[in-house]
């Protein structure tokens, strides 16, 4: 079957000073994309500058074949933020959120809740409408990412999938965490472990995979993937184990080029210098595995 997935939040200009150029991207842009690749009808709700940067998200996302019939465009700059690789981890620099945040409306809820599995996360700040998301959504995924604790526990029972990254983490203890946030309400757990792979929680089973062997070019996205790769072999009803395999595989693969999906950009120059802000505020500060 072609699952019908909605991701719903942020979209970003990742600006390379040092290479000159710019990509689109941002958590729910990166699984919308990634989904549609794997076959699924994927959509994007979110909203767009009108400046260089939000015609590079938006033609992007057209190029890709992805639904953007709940887009907004809004007056104003797109979000961006700024990225320095270092031996191919990406290190977020600066940024800023443009007109980014949004609000869901009646009609958005009642269009997300014709989708199979509706995306989201915590870059997209609609914590205080995760309730009504998750009552309109047939199933809810949500991107912790690295959030502490506290954060998961008030919002992990609105998830029926919740994925989280502990990129230094030891296997047994993304184990452990996994079962714990199930233990929270979610039916199905992922945990990201970047190099190390990703362990799956469904119910009582569980399952690891390893990072296939890559060289790898740029992290930014890989997060992403494995994302869009897991919730498309959730819908089809995959096996655990292959799910945990698969979905690694293709967030490896991610990792062998720039950007989190191609479609590279002159980078524009109004956004050549980067706007110091914390890495937490920054729409998709949290992009890799």
């Amino acid at each position: 079957m072609n699952p019908r997935l909605v991701a719903v939040g942020d979209n970003v200009v990742d600006c390379y000073p040092d290479l000159g150029v710019m990509y689109p991207g941002g958590n729910a842009v990166n699984v919308a994309v990634h989904a549609r690749r794997l076959g699924a009808a994927s959509g994007y709700l979110g909203a767009v500058g009108t400046d260089a940067a939000g015609r590079v998200v938006r033609a992007a996302l057209a190029g890709e074949g992805v639904d953007l019939s709940l887009l907004r465009v809004v007056e104003g700059p797109n979000a961006s933020a700024t990225v320095r690789l270092v031996a191919g981890e990406r290190k977020f620099t600066g940024g800023q959120e443009g007109v980014s945040r949004f609000r869901l409306t009646a009609a958005d809820l009642e269009r997300l809740a014709e989708a199979d599995v509706v995306h989201t996360g915590e870059c997209s700040l609609l914590e205080d409408q995760l309730p009504e998301l998750a009552t309109a959504a047939r199933r809810l995924s949500f991107d912790f990412s690295e959030r502490p604790w506290e954060y998961v526990e008030a919002h992990a029972r609105h998830a029926g999938i919740a994925i989280l990254s502990a990129p230094s983490g030891a296997r047994d203890e993304a184990h452990a965490l996994a079962r714990r946030v199930r233990d929270l309400g979610p039916s199905t757990v992922a945990v990201t472990l970047g190099s190390q792979g990703a362990v799956l929680v469904r119910g009582d089973e569980t399952a690891w995979a390893p990072a296939e062997p890559i060289t790898v070019v740029d992290t930014l996205g890989a997060g992403d993937a494995f994302i869009a790769r897991l919730l498309v072999g959730a819908v089809r009803g995959e096996d655990l184990p292959d799910l945990a395999a698969a979905a690694t595989a293709y967030a490896s693969a991610a990792c062998a080029s720039y950007g989190a999906f191609g479609h590279e950009a002159p980078l524009d120059a109004t956004l050549a210098t980067p706007r110091d802000a914390p890495a937490a505020v920054l729409p998709n500060s949290k992009e890799s595995a």
